[in-house]
């Protein structure tokens, strides 16, 4: 069995131990790596290339927001998995426009962590506690442009739904070519002809149609 990595990223260093005593209770699970702030999450982020980062989102040096940008860029097969006191819609929407696919209180680690990183390893979005549903269903209602005739999942071709679904779940459009067999610069063509098919402004726009229209599953 390959063992699943893991970086814990938080500048309380008991919250850190707590994560990592959740975490080890699995088998094959293990903390490849620790950091204080923003800037060295990303640095262990790149050295390291973990199968999953788990980031507060108030750090020193970078917000746990900024933070994710930058792991996602320097080890895109990296899923990232934030943490959180603060449970708002804003929140949310830096969450997923920074591309992390997780979001969870701190107040319900223990119910949702392993979750939470079960549904990650799958590249799947996991978002935690009855409020953040609440908040999902709401977010996902608000901010999308006006539905237009031809813009449901029936107007785009089989492949184009695949791409959203691999894009939703976090795919870089490498990682969507090596899946589908096509090259990078075709990967790209289809996302910006979806995005422009769908009147899409922003790859947070782009997950909330996968959600609402039942292409990925949250």
């Amino acid at each position: 069995m390959r063992q699943v990595r893991i970086l814990v990223a938080d500048d309380h260093s008991i919250v850190r131990r707590g994560v990592r005593a959740l975490l080890e209770t699995h088998a094959g699970w293990k903390v490849c790596g620790e950091a204080a702030t923003g800037a060295e999450a990303v640095k262990q982020a790149k050295k390291l290339r973990p199968d999953v980062a788990v980031i507060d989102i108030t750090m020193p040096d970078l917000n746990g927001f900024e933070a994710t940008r930058q792991i996602r860029t320097v080890a895109p097969q990296t899923e990232v998995l934030v943490l959180t006191v603060h449970e708002s819609e804003q929140a949310l929407r830096e969450v997923l426009d920074a591309g992390a696919l997780g979001y969870v209180s701190k107040s319900d680690l223990d119910l949702n962590l392993s979750a939470a990183i079960e549904s990650l390893l799958r590249h799947k979005p996991f978002f935690s506690s009855r409020v953040s549903e609440m908040m999902l269903k709401r977010y996902l209602k608000q901010d999308v442009p006006p539905k237009l005739p031809g813009t449901g999942p029936a107007a785009l071709t089989q492949r184009q739904r695949e791409i959203v679904r691999l894009l939703a779940e976090g795919k870089t459009n490498k990682e969507v070519a090596l899946a589908l067999g096509i090259s990078v610069k075709t990967a790209e063509t289809h996302r910006n002809n979806i995005m422009r098919k769908l009147q899409l402004r922003s790859f947070s726009h782009l997950v909330r149609y996968a959600v609402r229209h039942n292409l990925v599953e949250v």
